[in-house]
């Protein structure tokens, strides 16, 4: 018998309240290989050291806030646009399909074969809030951390972790529903869409110096899988062709001696964790670079002293090693059988490595010059927007193993090269390579095969 008044199709979500309980963490299991015996060494840390540490740092990666929740949920609220008015916030809600559409993830791992079932059978209500907000308390949408009142059915506040942006999954399960792939740059994700349904975007704007309706406007010109981390340092919203500002997501993968972490610069892996840390996803910690109290190039980051923060209960800098440890053993995954044409792609390496001079700025293995890998936007025929709102001035050589993950979108910092193909033809031009039809082919099926 069922409690009265229960349907046939809410009864899946009594399993779920019950299954709530017992979902254990999910994820990937690391293994050390055996270690050979070896003379006697100067002390390192041992593969006992390493394991524990990465999986700190994955911890960190997939779970910590940084008690950026104090801002997502305490300070812009949207926590209430995502249970929405039935549920004690505002607003019609997020339901799992809206969740998707805008590009977040949910991991299988974390959903209880019962509930699991019942999806499949089409007995969850996937237009519902509610069910939202059981994914939520499984902890299974990928990069959201949810914080419930006492009653366990509303939410108190929610933050965001790393991979929000930088994992994704692999559809194993339902489109946007599988097992987590961390590092890969989610380019369905639509940030400004999501950022835009918070009910109080009054500090955003205070923080820009704009008004409401234009932080709006800025938003939601990003689109998936963009997002602008030097919106909040100088306030441009659009490229003076009128383009929206925002970069596509970069992967977080195959990073391991790579000195530059994005398309600018900016500094190393590290650096670039604890500058988003503090000032994009609005983490408590300390965070400091007095470059950004150049007022002409960072009027915002000047005036808010951003170059300069710093919070008494630190929840970020003592994470940033094995966040670190971490990225770094996140290696490029391999292409697909079957995605490259072999032969070809011999071909196209000989063209890489000698007609198409790639390789002077490209070195294997790592694919981007060791040392400073930074260049002057006339160098590659670029224009210097996105550049000039960087320290240096200057665009690093984009490491390319693994180039195949993230095609959604386009190439280039801004999506501008819509193909392989359009890539090779610019660089083409530029360097008057004289390459044939056939050679830019092979070249193609060669960076495909990275």
């Amino acid at each position: 018998m069922r409690p009265e008044g229960e349907s046939k199709r809410t009864r899946p979500w009594r399993a779920l309240a019950s299954a709530v309980a017992l979902v254990s963490l999910g994820g990937l299991m690391f293994n050390l290989a055996a270690v050979s015996k070896t003379p006697p060494q100067p002390p390192t840390a041992s593969p006992r050291d390493a394991a524990a540490m990465f999986r700190e740092g994955r911890d960190i990666f997939r779970n910590d806030t940084f008690g950026d929740e104090a801002f997502w949920g305490g300070t812009l609220q949207l926590h209430k646009a995502i249970e929405g008015s039935k549920h004690g916030g505002v607003g019609p809600g997020v339901s799992p399909k809206t969740a998707l559409s805008v590009g977040l993830k949910v991991d299988a791992a974390r959903i209880p074969p019962a509930v699991a079932k019942a999806i499949k059978a089409g007995k969850v209500d996937l237009d519902d809030p509610a069910t939202t907000l059981a994914l939520l308390k499984l902890d299974a949408v990928v990069g959201v951390k949810a914080h419930f009142k006492d009653n366990g059915k509303q939410l108190k506040s929610m933050g965001i972790t790393c991979a929000l942006c930088h994992s994704t999954v692999n559809n194993s399960f339902a489109p946007g529903i599988g097992q987590r792939l961390d590092g890969r740059p989610n380019r369905d994700l639509n940030v400004g869409a999501i950022v835009a349904l918070a009910p109080n975007l009054k500090p955003v704007a205070d923080l820009l110096g704009a008004d409401e309706a234009t932080v709006k406007k800025v938003l939601a010109a990003w689109g998936p899988g963009r997002f602008d981390a030097e919106l909040f340092l100088d306030g441009k919203g659009f490229r003076p062709d009128g383009r929206t500002a925002a970069v596509l997501i970069p992967p977080a993968f195959g990073l391991a001696g790579i000195d530059r972490h994005t398309y600018t610069g900016w500094g190393s892996v590290p650096y670039w964790n604890a500058f988003v840390a503090n000032l994009e996803m609005h983490g408590q910690g300390n965070f400091f670079d007095p470059r950004l109290d150049d007022a002409t190039k960072f009027p915002v980051a000047a005036r808010n002293r951003s170059g300069h923060t710093r919070s008494a209960h630190d929840q970020i800098t003592s994470k940033l090693p094995a966040l670190q440890f971490y990225q770094l053993a996140l290696k490029a995954p391999k292409p697909p059988r079957g995605s490259f044409n072999a032969a070809a792609a011999r071909r196209g390496q000989a063209i890489f490595d000698g007609k198409g001079t790639c390789s002077s700025c490209h070195v294997s293995p790592t694919f981007t010059e060791p040392g400073w890998n930074m260049h002057a936007p006339a160098d590659t025929c670029t224009d210097s927007f996105q550049a000039d709102r960087s320290p240096d001035g200057r665009y690093r050589t984009t490491p390319l193993r693994g180039l195949w993950t993230h095609t959604k979108g386009g190439f280039y910092h801004d999506g501008r090269y819509a193909t392989y193909g359009a890539v090779v033809d610019h660089y083409t031009s530029c360097f008057n390579l004289h390459l044939s039809g056939g050679e830019k082919s092979d070249l193609v099926e060669y960076l495909k095969s990275l």
